[in-house]
């Protein structure tokens, strides 16, 4: 499968894509006929039975959806807001929106109704299918008055109240979908998501099919993914990360996608799946290895595990050499967006270094630029862009839909502005260093708030921390780091102390001291019972600095 859409392999790939590819036909589709019996999907539920779908059940099951959809009225162009956490119904309604050449918006279940009504308005939803749980119908319904363009609410059950269609019922009932002449250009519109919101309004990020094309780097030489693979990566379908490494790459190399669907993130559980599953390849954000590496690993079978890799945020360096001590695997990095795939990364060829974010992707002409626009210098900081001059790289997104005041902003003189600063080193590896806004000035120097963070969260005490600028308590230095952080439970009765948590607070300064230049260590220590974070995990430091000036 993966010849007929690359030439060359490693650091030499191109891409050959067809004039029309869609994912669902020519990889899900095309597998089920050359292999039909072949396991593509491993979902298993905190309270329901295990499930195991071939190929050809996937093809099966997405032809009886997509009959279904267009029986509704759903069909070519029309935006369609999945709420369907990790549910089996998100892969085939994924696989069968595709096919009908409507374009799919995963959206999470911890939307507010106002979030709902937001993104039906700013993309003129047409229908919206949800889980039927209590909490996301009530939300949905909530909503839907104030959706003028919302037609129809599906509801996958259990429960399905009046207003809602019950889609098990019409699957079920349905004519199975026949493609007929129809194809699709490959740069028609597939896929949206609706960015995480850190610091404004979330913007609507709007890709093609060759997006789904895009992820073959992804899955066969960031996670290293083989037809034999079971490769497991814990998002909720909502985030952009679950189409990273639950869905698209991973079919194309053929590799068998597992699934947990729970509502409760507990590390021992997930550590005693990848032995009872005998997952082979495992990914998450940096936050869940925060928790993993607190648990007692001798307790678990992790023999099967090959390859681990991680993205979302950068990685601490502590964690990295942590894990690798304890299961002797290196965790590889890698960076990209909502805008784009996995643009810089630890590839077979690229020797995983703490703290990087690896080398840029084959698929990808990255650089790091100085305010000027010229390129930075061996360990100069600058932000990282994707050049476009040459050709517009098949992950890259079409624009911001319906504003394209705001993709000019970012996407300008054919080089996108991922707005991130990093710096390279000598080799030829990035670093990451913080988004534009993030960055502290503080006593006439420049900090990186992930290096002060990569430095608190080597103290033993330390679960998560987020490091931003405040004013100074002292009037002397304009603007001090603070450190915002989450305490280990077996930590957390010196808090209640005065004098105990002021010597924990003293310990973290010293211990930072220790590691980073004088001036970057945190005067301000807070500590917290969460950090405030975005629907897909990240950590919000925006809403940590807006909270800090109404002090």
């Amino acid at each position: 499968m993966i010849e007929r859409f690359l030439k060359g392999e490693g650091q030499n790939l191109e891409f050959n894509v067809p004039e029309h590819f869609n994912f669902a036909y020519d990889v899900v589709d095309a597998w089920a006929a050359e292999a039909p019996d072949k396991l593509a999907l491993l979902w298993t539920s905190a309270t329901e039975p295990e499930r195991r779908m071939t190929f050809a059940d996937l093809k099966r099951e997405s032809d009886k959806v997509a009959g279904y959809l267009t029986s509704l009225g759903i069909g070519r162009g029309d935006f369609v807001m999945l709420i369907l956490k990790r549910r089996i119904a998100f892969w085939t309604t994924m696989l069968a929106l595709e096919k009908i050449g409507a374009v799919a918006i995963p959206a999470t279940f911890l939307l507010t109704s106002h979030d709902i009504i937001y993104r039906c308005k700013s993309a003129e939803i047409k229908a919206i299918i949800c889980c039927g749980d209590e909490d996301i119908l009530q939300k949905v319904s909530d909503a839907e008055p104030k959706c003028p363009f919302l037609e129809k609410l599906i509801s996958i059950g259990p429960s399905v109240p009046e207003g809602f269609e019950d889609f098990e019922a019409g699957v079920a009932a349905a004519t199975p979908w026949e493609r007929g002449d129809w194809r699709n250009e490959s740069e028609d519109p597939m896929l949206m998501y609706f960015t995480s919101g850190t610091s404004d309004e979330p913007k609507m990020v709007l890709h093609s099919h060759t997006y789904a094309l895009s992820h073959l780097v992804t899955a066969a030489y960031w996670h290293q993914l083989t037809p034999d693979s079971i490769h497991f990566t814990y998002s909720d379908t909502g985030w952009g990360k679950a189409v990273w490494g639950k869905l698209y790459g991973q079919w194309i190399v053929g590799a068998t996608v597992f699934v947990y669907d729970h509502d409760k993130f507990v590390p021992a559980e997930l550590l005693a799946l990848i032995g009872k599953y005998h997952i082979t390849s495992f990914c998450a954000p940096p936050t869940i290895y925060r928790f993993l590496i607190k648990e007692h690993f001798n307790c678990f079978d992790l023999s099967s595990l090959k390859h681990v890799t991680t993205a979302g945020e950068a990685l601490n360096p502590s964690v990295f050499e942590e894990f690798h001590r304890r299961t002797g695997l290196w965790i590889h990095e890698a960076f990209g967006q909502t805008e784009t795939t996995l643009t810089l990364g630890t590839f077979p060829w690229v020797e995983p270094r703490p703290g990087s974010m690896g080398k840029p992707s084959p698929a990808y002409d990255i650089d790091i630029l100085r305010p000027d626009g010229t390129s930075a210098a061996v360990g100069e900081r600058g932000v990282i862009v994707v050049r476009t001059d040459r050709k517009k790289p098949i992950g890259l997104f079409l624009g911001y839909y319906r504003n394209p005041k705001l993709t000019r902003k970012a996407w300008h003189d054919d080089v996108y502005y991922t707005g991130d600063v990093a710096w390279r080193d000598e080799d030829g590896y990035y670093w990451f260093e913080g988004r534009n806004d993030d960055l502290i000035k503080t006593s006439g120097y420049r900090v990186s708030p992930f290096e002060v963070e990569s430095a608190v969260m080597g103290h033993p005490a330390v679960v998560e921390c987020a490091v931003t600028g405040i004013p100074d308590p002292e009037e002397v230095r304009g603007t001090v780091v603070k450190a915002t952080i989450v305490v280990a439970s077996e930590y957390k009765a010196q808090l209640a102390n005065e004098l105990t948590r002021k010597q924990l607070v003293k310990d973290i300064q010293t211990y930072v001291k220790g590691i980073t230049a004088p001036y970057k260590y945190p005067r301000v220590i807070e500590f917290a019972d969460s950090l405030p974070k975005t629907i897909s995990g990240k950590i919000r430091h925006v809403e940590i600095r807006e909270n800090d000036s109404k002090k």
